[in-house]
């Protein structure tokens, strides 16, 4: 299966990457800055240099030639702007999903965010307001699309080792969930078509994570 994901130098993306490399998947990573290729090149991926919030869509078309698949875990990260929360976690899953349906790969996962159902409360910081919203925009502008979407909607991010259990339903209610864990619920969800269509939060949980997903799509 050879698998794009945009945010490729992200820690989740990395994680990701070593699972699909490790079991003989073919990942590929866009990238904006090309001094992460080497990073991406031990974790068995191949990087593209791309950036997302410049690029038009018949350049990111191009970087989905033959793939099976399309994972959006990019984000503006910690420090960027209002402005950027907007561009990069709205414009550019927007843009990775218009590039998707030009090149005709229909499998789209959205990394999204747990909390964006409600309008952020009053008082809320400015930029996390912004992030909330643009997350929220995503998945709205997904939903209306024909493409074989899955958001998945992980909790608090740890970087504790994996447990291989979790708590992935549509409501999952507040918790944690270390990024190795979300990688391999990504993995999980490629591989079980009847998830598309819906819209999963994940925190630590009891079940095996093939058994979440299983029942995920019941």
């Amino acid at each position: 299966m050879r698998v794009v994901i945009a945010g490729g130098h992200g820690k989740i993306a990395l994680l990701l990457q070593r699972h699909l490399a490790g079991r003989g998947d073919t990942p590929v990573g866009l990238i904006r800055n090309p001094e992460q290729a080497a990073t991406l090149r031990a974790a068995g991926a191949t990087p593209v240099v791309c950036d997302l919030e410049h690029a038009d869509v018949t350049e990111v078309a191009a970087h989905l030639d033959s793939a099976d698949a399309v994972i959006f875990a990019a984000g503006a990260g910690p420090g960027s702007s209002a402005a950027r929360k907007d561009s990069v976690d709205r414009g550019a899953a927007a843009l990775l999903a218009d590039a998707a349906t030009r090149a005709g790969v229909h499998r789209y996962l959205l990394v999204s965010s747990m909390g964006v159902d409600d309008p952020p409360a009053a008082g809320t910081d400015d930029v996390w307001a912004a992030y909330l919203r643009a997350k929220r925009a995503a998945e709205d502008d997904l939903r209306g699309r024909d493409l074989a979407w899955t958001v998945l909607r992980p909790g608090q991010l740890t970087d504790d080792p994996p447990t291989g259990r979790v708590t992935l339903t549509r409501h999952a209610g507040r918790g944690g969930i270390s990024r190795a864990d979300v990688a391999h619920v990504l993995v999980a969800l490629l591989d079980e078509p009847r998830t598309a269509g819906k819209t999963l939060e994940l925190v630590d949980g009891p079940t095996p994570i093939a058994d979440a997903v299983q029942a995920a799509h019941a």
